[in-house]
């Protein structure tokens, strides 16, 4: 390959229009791909990061195509991303979060391929710099995914708490989402995950004192034990459908807690009461471990 003299002008041209058409991706074009006539152009040949961080080596015109990265991610946040989602609730923001999340990786690497060479020569050199993939990753957890994270933790706890009530919900998209918030997590050390699940145990032991407190009113004591396998096993089920493995052991420890543990002795004496004829009061909560009703997880 011969390797040509670029001017700095001509090739921000270039690199604008590979850049363009890379944000078509997230956009929603799906017939967005590059030829190989086109691949070649914007990468192969003429290079046009390398040559011309080669012919204008200066580290000020370098930092200018990292800064001309950053910026093609943020605009691309802001014409498009932040714009699709804003107005988005429940279901349809978790719809429309997953598909944009997919399309902006695929555009993040198609620029990180364009820009390889500040990843390969440039960055190193500068340990203070982010990665290109570190700075996809921080654009979008920064401007998109910390803004909507709130409303992102509504709208799945309101899909797992309708799936509870017997809804048909998309358990698959509740998994992409919560897959997600993993994936970000990752990157940076922050576990958005560990906040959702925890958020999602204080509204199942709310949840669950609630049932305890209705069923031993309502219940005999054989029914309240049937419901309470019926509860653990289905909660069991939905955990392994969309939920981190390590979160079906916190929720079958917190379900035991407030439909066992906490009413023990009040399920005692119900029992007690039943085989003499006679009627309880549970105005007074009292908190015993319980010793004669074992139930297996």
């Amino acid at each position: 390959m011969i390797l040509k003299y670029i001017p700095l002008d001509e090739g921000m041209m270039i690199m604008d229009e590979a850049i363009v058409k890379a944000k078509k991706i997230i956009e929603g074009y799906p017939e967005t791909k590059f030829s190989g006539e086109e691949y070649q152009r914007f990468y192969e040949y003429p290079l046009c990061v390398y040559f011309m961080c080669t012919y204008h080596s200066s580290n000020e015109k370098t930092m200018q195509l990292y800064e001309k990265f950053r910026n093609s991610l943020e605009e691309s946040i802001f014409s498009t991303v932040l714009p699709t989602l804003v107005n988005k609730q429940g279901a349809n923001l978790l719809r429309e979060f997953v598909v944009i999340w997919s399309n902006y990786k695929l555009m993040a690497r198609w620029l990180c391929r364009f820009f390889e060479y500040l990843d390969r020569f440039f960055i190193p050199q500068h340990i203070e710099l982010e990665s290109l993939n570190g700075i996809s990753f921080s654009c979008f957890r920064d401007l998109v995914f910390k803004k909507l994270y709130c409303r992102l933790i509504e709208a799945a706890l309101t899909l797992i708490n309708q799936e509870r009530e017997g809804q048909q919900i998309d358990c698959v998209l509740l998994k992409n989402v919560l897959d997600i918030f993993v994936e970000i997590s990752d990157y940076k050390g922050v576990n958005y995950y560990e906040d959702f699940e925890r958020i999602m145990l204080t509204e199942i032991s709310g949840y669950y004192s609630q049932l305890a407190s209705e069923w031993l009113l309502h219940d005999s004591s054989a029914e309240y034990v049937q419901k309470v396998f019926w509860c653990l096993n289905r909660e069991k089920q939905r955990a392994r459908q969309y939920l981190h493995p390590d979160t079906e052991v916190k929720i079958v420890q917190v379900v035991r807690y407030h439909l066992l543990d906490q009413i023990a002795d009040k399920l005692m004496e119900k029992r007690q009461a039943e085989n003499s004829g006679m009627v309880t009061d549970y105005q007074v909560p009292i908190n015993l471990q319980m010793s004669n009703f074992i139930i297996v997880a």
